[in-house]
């Protein structure tokens, strides 16, 4: 038990550092305006998935500390719905301009957006399940 107490919290420092570093490169170096295909609106977008990447890091540093099932299924369920929001952001305000490459780049984000929404829906639902068994006190399912 202690050594896949010791995994787990090894995963979530290294979850939380690479969200944090993916927050440094968006933000500050090099920052999401060298990538040509993005618009301008992505900054109506920007605070949305900033918040779910500091979720995200706040989450995986508790959860190391304190190593409960609920608290981790509840973390991330806020950071799933923040991310789900993101994705949904991204949706509507499409930051993408392809220019005059592939005429297809436009369906398939789109695609892959939708493809991202499903993923976190389902997600949301399974970290309620696991939320609930936790409460309940039933262990998962061994591997």
């Amino acid at each position: 038990m202690a050594a896949r107490t010791t995994v787990s919290r090894s995963g979530n420092i290294g979850s939380a550092i690479v969200n944090a570093l993916l927050l440094y490169g968006i933000n500050i170096w090099p920052g999401w305006r060298v990538l040509p295909f993005l618009t301008a609106d992505m900054g109506r977008v920007l605070e949305l998935i900033n918040a779910s990447l500091i979720a995200a890091i706040i989450v995986n540093v508790v959860c190391a500390v304190i190593h409960l099932r609920a608290l981790l299924a509840l973390g991330n369920l806020v950071v799933v719905g923040i991310g789900l929001a993101a994705l949904m952001r991204l949706w509507e305000v499409f930051p993408f301009d392809f220019g005059a490459s592939w005429s297809g780049w436009p369906v398939l984000i789109r695609v892959l957006l939708g493809l991202g929404i499903v993923g976190s829906i389902i997600g949301a639902i399974v970290e309620l399940v696991n939320l609930f068994r936790a409460l309940a006190g039933l262990e998962p399912r061994p591997r």
